[in-house]
């Protein structure tokens, strides 16, 4: 974890009360307390990464903003930007083992370095703020400022060197390639890869899990007592694909939109159900149509609607792709799960009243 060093004179920045932000009220204003970190990985931090995965109070997976020593750099050291998620900043200075060097961590709410350019706060403004509010140029003899690749949406080196006249050098997309990175300060197109595979996918699962956790358990409950154990388990089913073997099985699946993608693992999952409910032979035609059409019309939506939560976590998607996707299906998806329980609805009051 970092330490405070309490190194120079006061610092002339004040942070507004509202943001938060750092203004700064001098050029060159001096530094007043530079952070020392290093490369372990404590018992501590490595609970912190589990706890957020698991969206365990996240909003308290914050390291302080500002500029941090790692090691023992001098003036001619790098900088690496980064944000102020515990993960993010973990990930590069374990990365940086053995390397002296200087981190500017941006406040980014406690948002990762990839979603926060795509929100802004990993963007131009606030690393203008923190190269001035840091006193940067004070500290080391060069002008660059290693940024993580996908932070580039959010950041616009023009304005950056303009502004602070520090130039913004895109490092690799993997932490873990720094190293190599450093020694020709040329990335090569293995490090420009942006990759997703199996088990950067199922990291993702816990926390959709989590929040939706005590709904589905709750839904299940109602479902066992109104209509037996296999609506409840297609309550249980239907939740553990859209959160779990959704991703897991995201490049699998065909087409582009993940709507559709959540449609046809919903349906493949649905029939199972869909037969279970639609064969029952203590119960009339319309009755066994009407429990399968639930099955079909609610389970694929819903699952489409979960896979719609993994395209701002993903390579994948875009973000006016992902509006359209929106704009485009969660009306479709509203209809036919509305449909879905209308018809269980009616299935439930016939059975109340000893229609079937």
């Amino acid at each position: 974890m970092a330490t405070k060093d309490n190194a120079g004179s006061s610092c002339s920045c004040m942070p507004d009360p509202q943001t938060q932000s750092c203004s700064c009220l001098t050029d060159n204003p001096p530094v007043s307390e530079i952070r020392t970190t290093d490369s372990t990985l404590t018992f501590a931090n490595r609970l912190d990464h589990f706890l957020a995965r698991w969206g365990w109070k996240r909003e308290s997976h914050r390291v302080e903003p500002g500029l941090c020593r790692l090691g023992n750099p001098d003036t001619d050291s790098p900088v690496f930007a980064s944000a102020n998620y515990t993960l993010s900043f973990d990930a590069l200075r374990s990365a940086l083992a053995g390397i002296d060097a200087w981190i500017l961590v941006l406040d980014t709410k406690g948002i990762n370095v990839w979603c926060a350019a795509g929100k802004g706060t990993f963007g131009t403004e606030e690393l203008v703020r923190r190269i001035g509010c840091s006193g940067l140029s004070e500290i080391v003899s060069h002008r660059k400022i290693i940024v993580p690749q996908l932070g580039a949406p959010g950041i616009s080196w023009p304005e950056v060197m303009r502004r602070s006249n520090f130039l913004v050098e895109y490092g690799p997309v993997r932490a873990k390639d720094l190293p190599e990175y450093l020694k020709t300060h040329k990335a090569t197109p293995a490090m420009r890869q942006v990759e997703f595979p199996l088990k950067e996918r199922l990291v993702l699962t816990p926390v959709e899990f989590v929040h939706t956790a005590l709904p589905t358990f709750i839904a299940a409950a109602l479902l066992w007592f109104l209509a037996g154990p296999v609506a409840a388990l297609a309550a249980v089913s239907t939740v553990l694909a859209g959160t779990v073997l959704f991703p897991a099985l995201l490049p699998s699946i065909p087409t582009q939109d993940f709507s559709i993608k959540g449609l046809i693992l919903g349906l493949i999952i649905a029939i199972p159900f869909a037969l279970s409910f639609g064969t029952n032979p203590a119960l009339p035609g319309w009755a066994n149509a009407a429990g399968a059409a639930a099955a079909l019309l609610i389970v694929p939506a819903v699952i489409a609607y979960f896979a719609l939560n993994f395209t701002g976590c993903t390579t994948f998607t875009s973000r006016t792709g992902v509006k359209k996707e929106i704009f485009r299906y969660v009306p479709v998806m509203a209809l036919m799960s509305g449909t879905g329980v209308v018809l269980g609805i009616a299935l439930g009051i016939s059975r109340l009243f000893g229609v079937i």
